[in-house]
């Protein structure tokens, strides 16, 4: 952890959010994995202990601090603890969907939607990814036609983390068929009739965090619902991938720290041969790497995070960020899955966990291609 970065206050409020990853997330966590989802009572005490909606105006309930490293810690802590899938909901509710509610709307629109999203009791999700459209977001299909007051939407969208949890869910649909300039962002209700929630995906991992199929069946929802005005949704989604991004990161480097500790803690418990294995020169020197490896990337993150909290992080960079973390937490997920031998195998160990959740880390939020793609664009070529 860059020390400078943080105050004594940012210490103090991580302390706390510790404490709330020891007796909220912890004792319940397996749980969670076999239920497929989060107990929505979670987010309810995650605000009630202030850990969302940091930058949402004391005016509608928030603390209306704009300081992105609390954002850092929440998920930071989460992480660390190999709760992958917690940490995917807190992002959600923080730093992903959060900014359009915050940045893109009315007064009325913030008066109605942001009270309960810094209590908890409102759950954010956004829907993007459909069934034939992955990273490239032109191709969206899912339509909203204008009927009076209100659009008529019709669509599907599969991959929504919050899937079955979510209250309040940011749609991305194609208002005319400019590939560009014809996405807008409709906010939608998931009271809605018409609004339906597919099956809770069945993952590899993350088995905690409620990745489900959306349809859209004739839902007619508000016009006073819309973010902004038509055909402005490329850019705003496009806009808000840079912290989306950085927060993949965090998450990354976090669970990465995570899993090496409790391989450190094993090797040296573990014998053979009638001496510790963490005795043994090739495993000193397989945890020396990783261990140098993870700080050249705790060092780089938080200089990544002391740009965006200046308003300098751009999107090449993030690109950047994300790709090498992730990357990194999978090679270090696996590796010391290596060092476990045949426990680590085993479902009952974290470091099984650690592996199975890393892996989705270089898809989401944009897969490597497309992040080496944005900084190949960035060098030019």
């Amino acid at each position: 952890m860059d020390e400078g970065n943080y105050t004594a206050e940012h210490h103090q409020f991580r302390s706390s959010v510790k404490g709330f990853v020891k007796n909220t997330i912890v004792p319940h966590l397996e749980q969670w994995e076999r239920d497929r989802r989060i107990d929505p009572a979670m987010f309810v005490e995650a605000g009630r202990q202030g850990l969302l909606g940091f930058s949402i105006p004391v005016a509608y309930g928030g603390p209306g601090v704009e300081d992105y490293r609390y954002n850092a810690i929440v998920i930071d802590e989460v992480n660390r603890v190999g709760a992958a899938g917690v940490g995917i909901a807190f992002s959600l509710q923080n730093d992903v969907v959060l900014p359009y509610l915050t940045d893109l709307t009315t007064e009325e629109q913030k008066a109605r939607w942001l009270p309960g999203i810094v209590e908890g009791r409102t759950v954010l999700g956004i829907a993007m990814t459909e069934p034939g459209t992955g990273s490239d977001l032109t191709g969206i299909r899912t339509t909203a036609v204008r009927d009076g007051d209100h659009y008529v939407v019709n669509g599907s969208k599969t991959f929504i983390s919050n899937g079955q949890n979510a209250d309040l869910v940011v749609v991305a649909v194609r208002t005319s068929p400019d590939r560009h300039r014809g996405l807008s962002l409709l906010v939608v209700d998931s009271g809605t009739a018409g609004f339906v929630r597919g099956r809770n995906l069945d993952k590899v991992g993350l088995h905690s965090q409620d990745t489900s199929e959306l349809t859209f069946v004739d839902m007619r929802v508000p016009a006073a619902n819309l973010l902004q005005e038509e055909g402005r949704g490329f850019y705003q989604l496009v806009h808000n991938l840079p912290q989306e991004r950085l927060s993949l990161a965090v998450g990354a480097v976090a669970a990465a720290e995570g899993v090496l500790a409790l391989t450190l803690d094993y090797v040296k418990q573990r014998t053979a041969f009638g001496q510790p294995i963490s005795k043994f020169q090739h495993i000193q020197f397989v945890l020396a790497e990783l261990a140098t490896e993870i700080d050249i990337a705790r060092t780089y993150l938080e200089d990544c995070i002391r740009a965006h909290v200046a308003g300098k992080l751009t999107a090449a960079r993030a690109a950047k960020l994300k790709w090498w973390t992730t990357e990194l937490q999978v090679r270090v997920a696996d590796r010391c899955l290596q060092l476990h031998g045949g426990y680590g195998y085993m479902r009952e160990y974290p470091v099984a966990r650690a592996y199975l959740d890393a892996r989705i880390q270089t898809i989401y939020g944009g897969t490597t291609e497309i992040m080496k793609t944005i900084v190949a664009k960035d060098l030019g070529l």
